[in-house]
């Protein structure tokens, strides 16, 4: 579970690997501290009272080396994160994580490894660079990817609605193709280096927690208004509405015609 969200309190991975009812929480603390004689773990930090863990380099090595998870070298361990202060951010999308394998996912515990957090998009022909919090690629013969980002209260209304907008401007980048005197055409950046399996540019899910449910309610209302009009599909959803099951408010749909229309054709050669 450290490999994929990397950083966690003990109740959340309790949430994770203990049955329906049950109290996993001694366990976990027991296999952790062992963990962490071995030097495969360690903690960075506090949530309140409760320790927030993740991964030795060479914890990920033994996940790696064990063909636990797939190698991500450049994964980090979440270490650096917690000590600059965005632990709470961090457990926050663990939370997240968590709530759709448990509603939407129907529980599938075996998902949990088709997550990657803090994932980079970046074009650098027009400097755009974002993270998504976390990506699913759910393993599916299409392969199907699910975008997610939260905000967890701490940035202005202004910022948000400027990230959910930066997914809309990698979406719509273009880049051309051809031989130097040929006619050539044009596709999108991100069909060809990024989700090369999708037919459609990933769904965007904005999960919204870290305040009051009303505040909540509020940001998300604020939020569609701020998006209205855009061409990829964005789906939002509140981490309290998320965690009990309840339906996402679709804020966004995908027109790739829109789309191609709103950003320029990028010159041929």
């Amino acid at each position: 579970m450290l490999g994929c969200v990397r950083i966690a309190t003990v109740r959340q991975m309790a949430q994770m690997i203990t049955a329906e009812e049950s109290d996993g929480r001694s366990y976990v603390r027991r296999a952790m501290v062992e963990l962490e004689s071995r030097g495969l773990a360690e903690t960075n930090g506090k949530d309140g009272k409760h320790k927030i863990w993740n991964l030795t380099p060479a914890g990920q090595k033994a996940l790696t080396d064990g063909n636990e998870l797939p190698a991500r070298p450049k994964a980090g361990t979440g270490a650096k994160a917690v000590r600059a202060g965005f632990g709470p951010h961090g457990l926050a999308v663990t939370d997240m994580i968590l709530a759709y394998t448990d509603t939407v996912l129907r529980g599938r515990r075996e998902y949990l490894t088709d997550w990657q957090v803090e994932v980079n998009h970046a074009i650098k022909q027009t400097g755009l660079s974002f993270n998504t919090d976390a990506v699913l690629a759910v393993p599916t013969k299409t392969s199907e990817v699910r975008l997610f980002e939260l905000d967890n209260g701490s940035m202005s209304r202004a910022r948000l609605a400027k990230e959910v907008w930066d997914y809309e401007r990698y979406a719509g980048h273009r880049v051309w193709e051809g031989a130097r005197g040929t006619i050539g055409g044009t596709y999108p950046f991100w069909q060809r280096h990024r989700y090369t399996r999708s037919t459609t540019f990933p769904r965007l899910h904005v999960v919204l927690a870290g305040k009051a449910e009303h505040l909540l309610e509020t940001r998300l209302q604020a939020l569609t208004a701020a998006v209205r009009g855009i061409t990829i599909a964005v789906w939002a959803n509140t981490l309290p509405r998320l965690q009990r099951g309840e339906p996402w408010c679709e804020i966004g749909i995908d027109d790739p015609h829109r789309r191609r229309s709103r950003y320029p054709e990028p010159a041929g050669r």
